[in-house]
């Protein structure tokens, strides 16, 4: 140790005055270790601190008080050195760290690079909060690295607990222009809360939660947390599969959920056993969680979201979510969540003017607004904001091996004039509608996730009739795996809520699907958008006393499994649920206990069968893409409310679908097919079972050589009033 000289140990008023106020972009040329003309320098800052000693192995240094709570030393002639800090607080224990000040940055050269790029595909590795282990010379030191992109931010800092929230104790330093704030901080773990301190141009500070954040408080508070995943998958066979299946010839089924309101009150930890056996026991391919993502107000169901990168802390931890997702594995179930990257909601603490400006939504209230929601609209054409969202849809299929993301509003990014009024939006630069930086943004993101998990899907809530869908983007197309049939849903419980006397007049809403059936990759959905905001439940739209109501259900349910396309039901309609859906109370389970309503269990009964057949009978699968895979026997028949095709598999199996929607038997109802010999019943949705009429109806029936609508044989069968039958060929 040196005599210490004023000018050696001071720091220069105006960046001394900028450290002071969090402002300054390098607070590390002036805390840790310095080299001078004459020896080197320490200095840290130690908010309310009584004394700092240096810790040089078995020797400690009182460090000299210099003001602003900044204490430091002169060493001397050395070469850079490793040491501790031994801080003592009035009335607390010394504690012992390594300097933050001493570590070189988290983030590489080729990080930076990337995410200017907008081409880091593991972003979540080098932003937000990562705990790090280092080899010293004093020995190893843990912590936390923490990182944030505020490109327009004056001063950046840590602040937590840890530090009294004080933004001047764990200033960060910027890593230069790609906007990127960085600081390792020792002796920081998994289960500190935390917020980004972030100094505006305008002279504010602004505390905002971790946009890369893995956990958040429990809301309403705000905070981000520090975790770490020990988590040990078991899933590996599901996982080296999955990339083998060809999604348009399996069956796919999917369960869509609320996870809050399945059954009140229950966890990740409780789901991961009893809805994993719920979703088994009723035969379903795949479950779809409405949003996990963190978001403040739960009436939004999860659709506003802030907190990408953060499975909400309703129902658990994010290893808790994990030990779900593979329990669903374990039974041979896919898991697919709603992904939300069109908007996020306005929230001051959240993503909304990070920096104190438009970073992550476009600056022109033209484009970055989405009025009807009140929220803001991303900036596409940003590369870094395409990073985030884009490493996002990466980061669920890699850290929660979750099998799909349903996309949500997609035709609110496709167009620029979505829900806007003349003179609120301006054309592209061809003088079009397209948002031509948002169709780039989802043919990125489609094609990366693509090649990066090869069987992943990504599905699109898009209802207009933008051509290419699930064309792939080498050929144009946007590149999703499937769509959502929007139209055939919406003509499907329009013509369904007729009552039968009328629905001679609406034949054409369940025949024109097929005109356009096949030119994209099709889910049929019955979502929760169905069954909310004064719809009703699917049970009180059908028409009828409580008989036709459980009848028209059945029949429903088997026109949808029938159809092509693969299939999507929303929670609470398996149980022909009579109230619409609401976030704040659980499913009706007393409709299937036996002590509430009738004909609900066997409503139930039916989606287990209708799964179970759609499994066992290819020809009800393989072609849902093809219209090889489809052709009408009957689709003119409106007087009688009758509609009748089949379906094709790949391995000449047929299956003839038979459908009376009127109030009307027809126990002699002659039908031309194609193929002769016997037809096999497999499926009636009157059987007493179902809790329907009981109609007797022969197990087989037989189709004579006579020409019939256009098919050279003719078979004759009784179809009950309000009921399906699916029969298969048996040649």
């Amino acid at each position: 140790m040196t005599p210490a000289s004023a000018n050696d140990l001071l720091i220069p008023e105006e960046d001394l005055n900028r450290l002071r106020h969090c402002r300054h972009h390098n607070p590390h040329g002036f805390y840790g270790w310095h080299a001078t003309a004459d020896g080197s320098v320490v200095r840290t800052r130690q908010i309310g601190a009584e004394k700092v000693e240096l810790v040089l192995g078995d020797t400690q240094i009182v460090m000299d008080p210099i003001g602003d709570d900044i204490f430091a030393i002169k060493l001397g002639n050395r070469e850079p050195l490793d040491y501790r800090l031994r801080v003592t607080w009035p009335e607390q224990e010394p504690v012992v760290a390594a300097d933050p000040y001493i570590f070189l940055p988290t983030l590489g050269e080729m990080d930076t690079y990337l995410i200017s790029e907008g081409r880091h595909e593991r972003l979540w590795d080098v932003l937000g909060a990562n705990v790090k282990t280092y080899e010293t010379t004093l020995g190893q030191v843990r912590g936390t690295a923490f990182a944030v992109w505020a490109p327009n931010a004056i001063g950046v800092a840590v602040v937590g607990g840890f530090n009294g929230w004080n933004a001047s104790q764990h200033a960060m330093r910027s890593l230069g222009g790609s906007g990127v704030w960085e600081l390792f901080i020792p002796n920081i773990g998994a289960g500190e809360v935390y917020k980004f301190a972030i100094q505006t141009r305008e002279g504010h500070r602004r505390d905002k939660a971790d946009p890369m954040a893995r956990q958040a408080e429990l809301p309403p508070a705000t905070g981000s947390i520090v975790v770490e995943s020990d988590y040990q998958w078991q899933d590996s066979g599901w996982m080296d599969k999955r990339a083998e299946i060809d999604t348009a010839s399996t069956p796919m089924s999917v369960y869509e959920v609320h996870l809050g309101s399945w059954r009140w009150g229950r966890s990740y930890a409780d789901l991961a056993t009893e809805l994993v056996d719920y979703v088994a026991d009723l035969g379903y391919t795949h479950v779809e969680f409405m949003p996990v993502a963190e978001h403040p107000f739960g009436g939004s169901w999860g659709y506003q979201v802030t907190g990408y990168y953060a499975p909400t802390s309703r129902w658990g931890s994010p290893d808790e979510l994990r030990k779900l997702i593979d329990a669903f594995h374990t039974r041979g179930i896919g898991v697919i969540i709603d992904w939300v990257p069109a908007h996020f909601p306005k929230d001051d603490w959240a993503l909304a003017r990070f920096d104190g400006q438009a970073l992550y939504e476009h600056p022109d209230w033209r484009r970055g607004e989405q009025k009807d929601w009140g929220t803001y609209v991303f900036d596409f054409g940003r590369n870094e904001v395409r990073n985030f969202l884009v490493a996002n849809a990466l980061y669920w299929l890699e850290e929660f091996h979750v099998d799909g993301l349903r996309v949500d509003a997609v035709a609110s990014m496709l167009y620029l004039d979505y829900s806007r009024e003349h003179g609120e939006w301006e054309p592209n630069v061809y003088g079009g509608r397209e948002n031509l930086e948002a169709v780039q943004f989802i043919q990125e993101m489609n094609a990366t996730v693509q090649r990066v998990h090869p069987g992943a899907l990504t599905i699109a809530e898009e209802s207009t009739s933008w051509p290419g869908v699930t064309a792939p983007t080498w050929d144009g197309g946007l590149g999703f795996s499937l769509k959502w049939n929007m139209g055939w849903m919406n003509d499907t419980l329009e013509y369904f809520s007729n009552d039968p006397i009328h629905r001679s007049f609406h034949h054409n809403e369940l025949t024109f699907s097929l005109v356009y059936a096949f030119s994209e990759r099709f889910v049929l959905p019955i979502s929760h958008d169905e069954v909310v905001h004064g719809k009703g439940s699917l049970w009180n739209r059908m028409p009828g006393d409580t008989w036709n109501k459980a009848a028209g259900m059945r029949t429903l349910l088997a026109y949808m499994w029938a159809h092509p396309g693969k299939k999507l039901l929303f929670m609470g309609q398996e149980l022909g649920q009579r109230d619409e859906w609401s976030e704040g109370h659980e499913l009706p389970w007393g409709v299937v206990e036996g002590w509430q309503g009738e004909y609900h269990e066997g409503i139930s009964d039916l989606v287990r069968e209708l799964n179970s057949t759609y499994k066992e009978v290819t020809a009800l699968h393989q072609r849902d893409f093809s219209g090889e895979g489809f052709t009408w026997n009957k689709a003119d028949d409106a007087s009688n409310n009758i509609l009748v095709f089949t379906r094709y598999g790949d391995d000449g199996s047929q299956a003839l679908c038979v459908f009376n929607l009127s109030g009307t038997s027809q126990p002699e109802y002659q039908v031309g097919v194609s193929g002769g010999g016997s037809w096999r019943l497999v499926l009636n949705t009157d059987d007493e079972q179902y809790h329907g009429a009981n109609n007797p109806l022969p197990e087989t029936i037989e189709a004579e050589k006579v020409d019939r609508d256009g098919f050279p044989y003719t078979t004759t069968l009784h179809s009950p009033a309000m009921s399906a039958q699916f029969y298969v060929w048996e040649g």
